[in-house]
């Protein structure tokens, strides 16, 4: 189940963290993979670590935040690769400014990473996807998207909102493509970007998840390997939920 021999996943935020756990639990199941990251170094690194392991795996620069970086690194991954079957969408940005605290520049640069990186990512690989015979975009949304959140800034739901939206709209009208659109919406996770709350924060999001603990990073990388998956091949426009219980809708 879930071979993905012979496909190639452009993953996006994945030189650590969600991202770096789904490419890597992508290529355990043979995918090709493009590490894409911002750090373009760690990116490297990280692709390294997953060829020490018998992988076939590539680091790429991108900036979800910018076209040209999006367009050549899409390029770079289908060249080198031979195409792209998968992407997907990990790369994002956390903000905890509250309501009365909240500025333009800091609403529009979530915008900008979260939304903004999903929509156009996917639409450059759209040429590519078009060309494979079991196309998947996977975004990676979040339980904020999903009820506001508790402690994440009004810009971050809204991002990861909006990611729900698109996902939807994008599974519409690009399945007669037959390109599956989903999103997997994690509760709180074991990564880095906690450290952009305080410790009390992360207790507060502890006491709301049934199962009483965090998420782990691999957790999440499993249900994107399932969407990515032939098994996977009858579902799209689906919000999967991957959070102990934190939200059920």
């Amino acid at each position: 189940m879930f071979s993905l021999k012979g496909k190639v996943a452009f993953v996006t935020g994945a030189a650590r963290g969600i991202g770096f756990s789904a490419a890597e639990k992508l290529a355990e199941n043979g995918a090709a993979v493009a590490i894409a990251d911002i750090n373009a170094a760690q990116a490297d690194e990280s692709a390294a670590a997953l060829r020490a392991k018998g992988f076939k795996a590539i680091g790429v620069s991108l900036n979800v935040a910018d076209n040209a970086s999006i367009a050549a690194a899409v390029a770079a991954a289908a060249a080198e690769l031979g195409g792209i079957d998968i992407v997907v969408n990990s790369a994002g940005i956390l903000s905890a400014a509250t309501i009365e605290n909240m500025q333009r520049d800091e609403w529009n640069r979530v915008q900008d990473v979260n939304l903004g990186g999903t929509f156009f990512v996917a639409q450059a690989a759209l040429p590519y996807l078009k060309k494979s015979a079991a196309a998947r975009i996977i975004n990676i949304s979040s339980l904020t998207g999903r009820n506001g959140g508790f402690e994440g800034s009004m810009s971050y739901a809204a991002s990861k909102g909006g990611v729900i939206a698109i996902t939807r709209g994008m599974a519409r009208r690009l399945a007669s493509f037959k390109i599956t659109v989903n999103a997997v919406c994690p509760g709180p996770i074991e990564t880095e970007i906690l450290k952009g709350y305080t410790p009390e924060a992360v207790e507060r999001q502890k006491s709301v998840i049934l199962l009483g603990r965090l998420g782990k990073p691999e957790e999440v990388a499993a249900a994107v390997c399932y969407l990515a998956s032939d098994e996977a091949g009858f579902t799209t426009g689906v919000a999967l939920d991957v959070n102990g219980g934190a939200f059920m809708g």
